[in-house]
């Protein structure tokens, strides 16, 4: 199939081997994407992801449900061919790192993200032996050169479906080292969503949430769980 249908023509979904990694077949016929090339994934654990969401749909095929088998259609259609355009703009997250900048008050305010965003730091510190510089307010400041550029070259290493699932990682938390901290297994995912949430969640214990806001929120935790739950597949045999 060469896009999205809209009514369920197959019985089951299943994982073959194929050459240069995994396919997933409806009824022994192969997927592909959107662009039509082959939709082939480097390991079995992925394939598996894609697979069970097509064997979980209705009748009617609802895309939004498949967040595995869209994010392999982006990694060959789109990351593949822009790799080093992807790259790069990821890696720019690293010199505004949502962790490095600091309210002024409230004191508790100041205290929350302190207790949340530390650790990362001293994460990073570790992992890159420069710790990432902190700053009061929103206005820019920049990292240290040495410390980009050592980020950077982890950013690199990633395939185009790793980079991928880093993308969202990263794009959703507002954070390179929440994203390259979820990767290297500091905490659970769901912890390092939480931390991302530190200021919001403030805004919404002081002033209150809406409906908009709170489906916002929630799926852009989803895309951010979804993607760590990607990227430990492509790790998987």
């Amino acid at each position: 199939m060469s896009g999205w249908v809209k009514k369920r023509f197959w019985t089951d979904a299943v994982v073959e081997a194929a050459e240069g990694g995994f396919t997933v077949t409806l009824d022994g016929r192969s997927l592909k994407t959107p662009a039509k090339a082959p939709l082939l994934v480097p390991t079995r654990a992925f394939a598996n992801l894609i697979a069970d969401e097509w064997r979980a749909q209705g009748d009617v095929i609802n895309p939004e449900t498949m967040p595995a088998t869209r994010a392999a259609n982006a990694a060959i259609d789109k990351v593949r061919g822009q790799k080093t355009e992807v790259t790069a703009m990821i890696a720019d997250y690293g010199d505004s790192d949502l962790t490095c900048y600091r309210a002024q008050a409230p004191q508790e305010l100041v205290a929350r993200e302190a207790q949340a965003w530390d650790p990362l730091l001293d994460w990073a510190a570790h992992r890159y032996g420069i710790r990432p510089a902190t700053y009061v307010g929103v206005i820019h400041a920049p990292q240290p050169a040495a410390l980009l550029a050592s980020m950077r070259k982890d950013v690199e290493r990633l395939d185009a479906f790793e980079l991928t699932a880093f993308h969202d990682l990263v794009s959703m938390s507002g954070s390179l080292i929440i994203g390259l901290a979820t990767l290297d297994q500091f905490a659970p995912p769901q912890d390092l969503w939480t931390a991302s949430r530190v200021d919001e969640d403030w805004q919404i214990q002081q002033w209150g949430s809406d409906e908009d806001a709170e489906r916002l929120a929630a799926g852009r935790e989803r895309a951010f769980l979804d993607a760590a739950r990607f990227y430990f597949a492509l790790q998987s045999a």
